[in-house]
């Protein structure tokens, strides 16, 4: 009986400690909503739950992990550099905008399959990569094959594998790399008692990086639903950004910085990585583009992400096209969309009518139909399912990259993104935008059957806790 007694008071006492950490965490609403919800109604599954999912940027492998930009060093910022209407994202150390870029924007999953593949053909040097999921099919063995003949001709190759997402393939599927001298790491293993683990925080990036000089961004994995050397069919819709010039270095220190942690191999950038980078492309005409990379997760010191696209929706005056997978924003952001549809802008969000998360489908519901009644527009694409993150703002900026715009990937996961700051890429991810929705469904707002919209707000409610 005192044994009883003593469990009761301790689950009561770590209970309140918990509360108390969730309401001193910098959450948005919802999400400390949820946990309060589930560590005060149900302890013995919500206390155990947030002990193990709960952390963010108060999680000690993160802080020993270090941040990723000094949030008390802003002289890496040029005002010069801040183009195309005098915007350019600031943030606490962040890289600037650079400026003499070559872009290649590839939205087949096709012809981004052969640009990788040619990109790693052709490293002398290096390879640097980064995935949250190498497939366990002919994509990520052909891959494997050729960094593993990579290796053996004497290129220092090194593969980081997201924990989760690369749970089946980070061992045996990747021995033929490591037999052949190249590296593999894995960032943060699910399991308990493994080295820097972590069943809730995840590398949602993906970075390639060649010889220091060329690198891709995107949101396509190295596996047959993203990518490919012939058509399939069920393909995931996904988007791809090739890049030389100087924001490839930028680009490469958030591999380097990831890796480091992974691997305690403490690499280093080269000297003048953006003078070395920008050689490449220094008497290309074509080379015209101004990009910015924006990393955000727990080792970015604020979020700055959704702070920008918070910021970047408010300053609005023409459009706001929205391409994501999964749209379960934060209360703030879905009020300011709402506001700006209903003073006029040409509000829209396109997703799949369908995605490949059926509890993301249900928890969007609300949102998007809050959207449709402020006067902005939904559509679904009915073919398959739409991977690709694109975010396109009046005509000054074009975002491309890993970010969803869901709880976890705007507050919780190692993201990168692309900011697109010249006027023909911005245009060319509206034409892709306004193509999609062309093959799309507008969706009318239409209120659902009594169950599905208690399944749809059930789903919304545990979002932030998913």
């Amino acid at each position: 009986m005192l044994l009883d007694h003593f469990f009761t008071l301790a689950g009561f006492l770590l209970a309140v400690v918990l509360v108390v950490r969730v309401l001193g965490e910098r959450r948005p609403p919802g999400g400390t909503m949820a946990w309060l919800l589930a560590i005060v109604l149900v302890p013995w599954l919500g206390v155990p739950f947030y002990l193990v999912f709960g952390g963010r940027k108060l999680n000690e492998k993160i802080r020993a992990k270090g941040p990723l930009y000094d949030a008390g060093d802003d002289s890496q910022f040029d005002t010069d550099k801040m183009m195309t209407g005098g915007r350019g994202m600031v943030g606490p150390g962040m890289p600037p905008p650079q400026s003499g870029n070559r872009v290649d924007l590839q939205f087949s999953g096709e012809t981004a399959y052969a640009r990788v593949m040619r990109m790693i053909e052709e490293a002398r040097e290096t390879v640097h990569v980064t995935t949250f999921i190498l497939g366990r099919d002919e994509v990520g063995r052909a891959i494997i094959d050729l960094l593993a003949r990579k290796a053996r001709e004497g290129v220092r190759v090194r593969l980081l594998l997201d924990g989760l997402g690369c749970i089946r393939t980070s061992r045996s599927f990747a021995a033929p790399l490591r037999r052949a001298g190249g590296r593999v790491g894995r960032f943060m293993p699910v399991l308990p008692l493994q080295r820097k683990w972590s069943a809730n925080l995840r590398n949602h990036r993906k970075i390639i990086v060649v010889d220091h000089a060329a690198a891709m961004v995107g949101g396509m994995n190295l596996a047959t639903d993203f990518m490919g050397p012939a058509p399939r069919e069920n393909r995931f819709l996904d988007s791809a950004v090739f890049v030389e010039g100087p924001i490839v270095a930028d680009i490469e220190s958030v591999f380097v910085s990831d890796w480091n942690y992974a691997t305690d191999e403490q690499i280093d950038m080269p000297p003048h990585a953006h003078t070395l980078a920008r050689q490449r492309t220094a008497n290309d005409k074509e080379a015209i583009s101004t990009l910015q990379i924006v990393a955000s997760g727990p080792d970015v010191p604020v979020d700055t992400f959704p702070d920008t696209l918070l910021s970047e929706v408010m300053e609005a005056r023409e459009r706001i096209w929205l391409v994501t997978p999964y749209f379960i924003p934060d209360d703030a952001f879905l009020r300011v969309l709402a506001v700006k549809a209903r003073a006029g802008r040409d509000v829209r969000v396109i997703v799949p009518l369908r995605s490949n998360h059926r509890v993301a489908d249900l928890a969007r519901g609300p949102a998007l139909r809050d959207l449709v009644a402020a006067g902005g527009h939904v559509y679904a694409y009915p073919k398959g399912m739409v991977h690709a993150k694109a975010m396109v703002f009046d005509h000054h900026l074009a975002i491309t990259g890993t970010p969803n715009l869901d709880m976890r990937s705007l507050y919780l996961n190692f993201e990168v993104a692309l900011f697109h700051y010249t006027r023909p890429e911005i245009e060319k991810v509206a034409a892709w935008a306004a193509w999609l929705q062309a093959q799309s469904v507008h969706l009318t707002g239409e209120q659902p059957a009594p169950l599905r919209a208690w399944a749809e707000h059930l789903c919304n409610i545990i979002s932030p806790l998913l």
